[in-house]
């Protein structure tokens, strides 16, 4: 699969793995402070997590959760954009590119880059992998399953995410979920 390919399938194992059924709310292409005079960027997707929808308190106690979409290395390096603004953060890539940028991950080197890029960007991120059911991820980093679609994947987290704090309003990024209007 090309690049261009590979997003596609992403962010087709994201939707279908994270935001199918009841109760989730999400967004594609969420602008954030696009008419502002701030550097504002643009999040592949955003969910809103309430903690439940019972009460406005449990509403205003639920997070956001940013994902972007990385189909290789040189799509994490390219500068179009690392825009995390939830409390959780991912990105959502496949193995072979977890394995390309592990090093730098590693000697902190991404997360420089990462601030240098965008320095709104919250420094909580964690990492999903795209990997074929039945197989678990250590089999897969030792050897990568090309992607393709006459397998089934699914999204395993490979570096976990902890919360951390968020910069934006709730109503602010419910807004820009809003009108992306996806």
């Amino acid at each position: 699969m090309n690049r261009k390919e590979t997003t596609k399938f992403l962010s087709n194992l994201l939707i279908h793995s994270r935001f199918s059924g009841m109760g989730k709310y999400w967004a594609s292409e969420v602008s954030i402070d696009h008419f502002s005079s701030i550097k504002g960027g643009r999040v592949d997707f955003m969910q809103f997590e309430p903690q439940n929808q019972c009460s406005v308190g449990a509403l205003e106690k639920g997070i956001f959760i940013c994902y972007e979409i990385k189909s290789c290395k040189e799509d994490v390096y390219s500068g179009n954009g690392l825009n995390f603004y939830g409390e959780k953060n991912y990105i959502v890539t496949t193995m072979q590119c977890y394995k390309d940028i592990l090093p730098s991950l590693n000697d902190g080197t991404f997360v420089k880059h990462l601030r240098d890029t965008n320095p709104e960007s919250s420094m909580h991120f964690g990492i999903l992998v795209a990997i074929p059911f039945m197989r678990d991820k250590y089999s897969e980093f030792e050897d990568p399953t090309p992607i393709s679609d006459d397998i089934s994947w699914r999204l395993e987290v490979i570096k976990p995410c902890n919360n951390g704090p968020r910069n934006k309003s709730i109503t602010e990024l419910l807004f820009c979920m809003v009108r992306s209007g996806h």
